[in-house]
């Protein structure tokens, strides 16, 4: 028995015309998202050598690999750059701005490498140290989820700076879709920072986040309302967290007017929408987990947090 190919491919044709807003046809070619995601693993692998290689890398090695895997990645971001800036520019006919751009744009990225990788250094050794169940830096790097989100997202942020468009929110929701983590690339992060466990933490993209934070897994660093839409491009929307501050899990922070002081402590499962003074600690009020026995429901005991 035969498929309707000819029926079915009319009907498409006929969705194409009516459906124009999720077509793209006969424009610019847009970035390529597996182009993409290989160049995120290989600046995983620029990032952190012999980590996310197949083999080991020997020291007698390292510089000719490198210049191997640098060469390969600078050519590769350099197209898909290319094919952002022509698909966001005003004269699209014009080749070569866009392209002078993107080798520019390409230059002054890899050489911000050594400084990003020097911030992940202070991620991973906070991550060491704020988690006794890590038996090393080792473990961390290649079984924790969270380098590769923040790894991802300190590079995507780099690009975001320079107002590349869309190419940094392809690398982030690549890292999102592995990790569980969801970190705009606009936001911005300080050294030394760990999200233990990692999966559902939302970071937005005006979020800005101190030095020496930890956070839990669902934390939400959210904007009030999102009802105004894109009137609200632009403005500060997301929290801001200073210094040393650690949320546990669930917690939900909203509000681009909000900050949480230097040194604070917010519990679980916190719904804030204010600020908070330093050094504070932010609970649920009058919270109760009530235990009953199976045999006699009649008796019970109240915990109060």
């Amino acid at each position: 028995m035969s498929f309707p190919i000819t029926e079915i491919s009319d009907a498409l044709l006929a969705s194409y015309s009516k459906q124009g807003g999720i077509n793209h046809l006969d424009g610019v070619n847009l970035p390529s998202k597996g182009a993409v995601v290989q160049i995120c693993k290989n600046l995983l692998r620029l990032n952190f050598p012999g980590f996310f290689d197949d083999q080991v890398i020997h020291s007698s090695e390292l510089k000719s690999e490198t210049v191997l895997l640098l060469d390969d990645v600078a050519g590769n971001l350099e197209d898909e750059l290319y094919k952002a800036l022509r698909c966001f520019n005003t004269s699209p006919n014009d080749r070569t701005g866009p392209r002078r751009l993107a080798h520019t744009l390409t230059i002054e990225f890899l050489r911000e490498l050594p400084i990003i990788r020097e911030i992940l250094a202070s991620d991973v050794e906070a991550a060491f140290r704020g988690d006794p169940a890590a038996s090393n830096r080792e473990e961390i790097i290649v079984a924790y989820p969270f380098v590769e989100a923040i790894s991802i997202h300190r590079m995507a942020h780099a690009l975001y700076r320079r107002k590349v468009p869309l190419l940094p929110r392809i690398m982030a929701e690549w890292a999102h879709s592995r990790t569980g983590m969801d970190i705009h690339p606009g936001a911005q992060i300080g050294s030394h920072f760990f999200v233990d466990h990692c999966t559902g933490t939302v970071i937005g993209e005006t979020a800005i986040i101190g030095t020496h934070v930890k956070l839990y897994q669902g934390v939400g660093l959210v904007a009030r309302s999102l009802a105004a839409g894109q009137a609200l491009r632009g403005q500060k929307r997301h929290p801001t967290l200073e210094d040393h501050v650690t949320i546990y899990a669930n917690a939900t922070i909203v509000g681009g007017d909000t900050v949480i002081g230097s040194g604070t402590t917010v519990g679980a499962n916190v719904f804030l929408m204010h600020s908070v003074p330093p050094d504070s600690i932010v609970l649920m009020d009058d919270l109760r987990v009530k235990v009953s026995a199976k045999k006699d429901r009649a008796t019970s005991v109240d915990w109060q947090i």
